[in-house]
């Protein structure tokens, strides 16, 4: 190709940097202004005019060194031996070792070494190095910290028409999930918008729910499996019971056929202990308790009717609102009825009469929450009406101990995980109540206005520093409770035998109570028995005797009344002699008048 034009340049210049200097400023052109341009001027009426009023703001990113993580392993085999030696081989380990066995160095080691061994092993037996030598300063400290609470979190029902949370249930293994059921439980309040969904909550991450499930009726009760965490069980307010496995979704893997459901809410759905972990049985208001495995739900595998007159009859049934369950003690449970009547069943007895074992009364309305003692099975609390009480299994005849009557309305509790002496309730006023029975008796050692609605469930983490409160248009708080109350205190569990000396002593009242009511209907028993012919001669007499009593009363009478009489006879007589004497010497005076006038006459 022809070359037209050729451009040279020294090789020095090439990439030369382009050097700037400083002058003066120069017009280039120059306007003046024309007048004549005035009348073409259009004035703007009104004028927008904008300023931006912040303050300077500069944005920074900081990327942190990243970390490399590595993961290693180390696999131990039998090593030390020769090259020549197999280990896999029998016989020549058992050669070498007879061979080994048999040198003085190797004996000599030995015996050094197991003189330094034994020494140690002695060493560690004599000293505990897990021993906390200020755990007394740490737990003062603890109790001079005031009780206090602080809220963590606030997770909302996301719907618009905001339903009741009735039900918590904590994530067994991780206490980072909180499953809650929502549910209306007014008469005849559901709208048509209202959502049937229930949520399991993320706390890191609150604002949008983990996972939604979508049961075929409002879920009353949900709660998670402890041997399974991604299995959950609910009962649904149609009475039907569900169950979910988190992994396959939102939709119920398994759903209880109506005919063969509660009739009413089911209020109380908990795990049993059993070796598959799939058995719950449920409770409901319409007087039944029902045993159930999640891997057939097509029918319950027991049911028992809560009949305290122990006829097996459903119209005389009692209603129940909540269910209780120990598992330290398999075969037994009670029911918190809406009647006020706390039912404890054995599940393991004979026939169905037999599986209600006892009552206890106390509330005078619907018993809301019922639990036992986690460090003492034996003693369990009830809430209920106005009040929150404490009970003995053992004493029947009232409870052992009992809070104040509040003016609004109890609606549930729960004892404490690691302190046996201290208990929450919830009020319908929005308070949440922590007690101490220990520290206080008739006032809670701290009250707290948790919102402004009532507050309708509770539930306490595991560890027992963290409680989840639901109210009525859904919310649910997070509180977080101070050391003082969520941490053993020390000779707390010698202390909290308070509640068995209690016991004793309220038992002992009883029992002298019986004894003198005993005693008096034993008196009463060793009466003879009157026949009715010597009831009849006994009220004979009795009647004769009444008679002569007042027959004498009136002789007494009459004899008082005789002086009196006798003195107006006397009266009486000396008026007529004075009466007599007159009429004769009238009748004398008339004889003598006659006689001179008969001497006149001739």
């Amino acid at each position: 190709m022809e070359i037209i034009y050729v451009y040279t340049r020294k090789r020095s210049e090439f990439g030369r940097p382009c050097s700037f200097s400083d002058r003066p400023a120069k017009v280039n052109v120059d306007i003046p202004p024309d007048p004549s341009m005035a009348s073409d001027f259009v004035l703007r009426n009104p004028v927008d005019s904008y300023v931006q009023h912040t303050s300077d703001m500069s944005e920074h990113e900081v990327n942190t060194e990243r970390v490399e993580v590595e993961s290693r392993g180390v696999n131990h085999v039998e090593g030390g031996w020769p090259k020549d030696i197999n280990p896999q081989e029998v016989e020549q380990t058992i050669r070498f070792r007879k061979k080994v066995e048999k040198d003085e160095h190797y004996i000599n080691t030995i015996t050094h070494l197991g003189t330094l061994m034994e020494h140690c092993v002695k060493q560690n037996n004599a000293i505990n190095i897990y021993e906390e030598y200020f755990g007394e300063e740490e737990v003062a400290e603890v109790e001079d910290e005031p009780p206090s609470a602080k809220t963590i979190n606030v997770i909302r029902d996301p719907n618009i028409t905001k339903r009741t949370a009735t039900h918590l249930s904590w994530h067994p293994d991780t206490c980072k999930k909180l499953a809650v059921a929502y549910s209306s439980l007014e008469f005849q309040q559901n709208t048509k918008d209202m959502s049937f969904d229930s949520y399991i909550w993320d706390l890191e991450n609150p604002n949008k729910p983990e996972l939604v499930l979508k049961p075929s009726s409002p879920l009353v009760s949900l709660e998670y499996n402890p041997k399974d965490s991604h299995v959950l069980v609910g009962g649904c307010y149609n009475g039907q019971m569900a169950y979910w496995d988190t992994r396959k979704g939102g939709l119920p893997v398994e759903v209880s056929t109506v005919e063969v459901s509660h009739r009413d809410p089911v209020y109380g759905a908990i795990w049993l202990q059993s070796k598959t972990g799939t058995e719950c049985f449920s409770a409901s208001t319409d007087g039944q308790v029902l045993w159930w495995d999640i891997r057939k739900l097509s029918e319950p595998t027991e049911t028992l009717v809560l009949d305290v007159t122990r006829k097996g009859l459903l119209e005389n049934a009692l209603g129940a609102v909540t269910l209780e369950f120990e598992p330290t003690m398999p075969t037994k449970f009670m029911v918190g009825t809406e009647q006020g009547i706390v039912i404890a069943c054995n599940r393991k007895a004979k026939t169905p009469p037999e599986k209600i074992t006892s009552t206890y009364s106390g509330h005078h309305g619907p018993v809301y929450a019922l639990a036992r003692n986690p460090f003492y099975p034996k003693i369990f609390l009830t809430v209920g009406d106005w009040t929150a009480r404490i009970w003995s299994e053992e004493t029947k005849e009232s409870s052992i101990m009992w809070t104040k009557y509040h003016l609004s309305y109890l609606t549930d509790g729960c004892w404490s995980t690691v302190r046996p002496a201290v208990f929450f309730t919830t009020r319908s006023d929005g308070t949440l109540d922590v007690w101490d029975f220990l520290f206080k008796q008739n006032d809670p050692s701290l009250s707290l206005k948790v919102c402004d609605e009532p507050l309708s469930s509770l539930r306490l983490q595991d560890n027992g520093c963290v409680v989840g409160c639901g109210s009525k248009l859904g919310t649910v708080t997070l509180l977080e409770i101070s050391s003082g109350l969520c941490t053993l205190q020390r000779n707390e569990k010698t202390l909290a035998t308070a509640v068995r000396v209690l016991w004793a002593a309220s038992r002992c009242l009883r029992l002298k109570e019986r004894a003198r009511s005993e005693a008096q209907e034993t008196e009463v028993e060793e009466k003879p028995v009157e026949s009715p012919h010597e009831v009849l001669n006994r009220a004979r007499r009795e009647f004769f005797e009444v008679i002569e009593v007042e027959l004498q009363r009136r002789a007494q009478a009459e004899t008082q009344r005789l002086p009196s009489l006798f003195q107006v006879k006397d009266c009486v007589g000396e008026e007529a002699a004075a009466q007599g004497e007159e009429s004769q010497l009238l009748k004398d005076k008339e004889e003598e008048e006659e006689e001179k006038d008969a001497a006149k006459e001739p």
